[in-house]
């Protein structure tokens, strides 16, 4: 049985936000503006998502 993923893209930089959110984008895995990474679909990532939901997009 496959597990669920999740696609998130940066769309906003990550030059002066908190430091949190910056930490949130680095768990996440994104790097830079227009970064896309696919992650399985947890609550833990789903949290991170919602704390910076502001910079990125998600694509199911």
């Amino acid at each position: 049985m496959a597990t669920k993923t999740v696609k998130v893209q940066q769309i906003k930089s990550s030059h002066g936000i908190l430091a949190n959110h910056k930490a949130c984008l680095t768990g996440l895995g994104l790097r830079r503006i227009r970064h896309v990474v696919e992650l399985q679909d947890t609550p833990a990532v789903r949290g991170m998502i919602s704390k910076v939901r502001h910079l990125v997009r998600v694509q199911e």
